[in-house]
């Protein structure tokens, strides 16, 4: 880690990031499994209960703050052109809600890790997993003039995942490479599926 949480007397600020840092540098450590979250809260300097307060679980941390990185991918989406065909649409926002700073890389890569390797993570990320496909099948649906759970607007949630996911995957093997522009690639084969041009 590079930070240690020391008590110096004054009431801890908290945040997301805070218990992220020490989160992923205990599972460094330690490895995801036999890190606790009592173990967690304590390197930050912060009770168990003020932890849960962020995080719901210890399988959310990895995902950092989920709930308010779809809110950009679904705004990111309803700013596109609507002349814009559907799968450049998602192509374009998918790659926007990947773009990273390059002073993140290196936790963005601790993160995906954990999240694509993780044995005891992937119950719970196929759930955080539905809930980003969702976003993409309820802009499919919005542009089609279907429901969600219509066929069509279903296999573009399951398709854009699987290429955005395959682009993680390949990234990790390499992470000099762009990821945005390892995921621009693959979500460029959308089109295949969403022929709309």
């Amino acid at each position: 880690m590079s930070q240690e949480y020391v008590s110096s007397g004054r009431p801890p600020a908290t945040s997301h990031a805070a218990i992220e840092e020490a989160a992923f540098g205990l599972f460094h450590v330690h490895g995801f499994d036999r890190t606790t979250t009592d173990e967690i809260a304590a390197a930050v300097g912060i009770s168990r209960r003020t932890l849960f307060r962020y995080f719901s679980s210890k399988n959310d941390i990895p995902w950092g703050q989920f709930d308010d990185n779809l809110d950009y991918l679904r705004e990111t989406l309803e700013r596109m052109p609507p002349g814009l065909p559907l799968w450049k649409a998602i192509q374009e926002a998918v790659v926007a809600f990947n773009s990273l700073d390059p002073f993140a890389i290196d936790q963005h890569v601790l993160r995906m890790r954990l999240i694509l390797q993780t044995p005891s993570l992937q119950a719970h990320s196929a759930l955080m997993y539905g809930r980003w496909r969702r976003v993409i099948a309820e802009y499919a649906a919005q542009r089609t003039d279907r429901r969600p759970d219509d066929h069509f607007p279903l296999l573009v949630g399951h398709t854009s995942l699987a290429l955005a996911v395959s682009a993680y995957e390949v990234w990790l093997s390499d992470p000099s490479t762009s990821i945005e522009k390892l995921i621009g690639a693959s979500m460029q084969n959308l089109r295949q599926f969403v022929n709309d041009d």
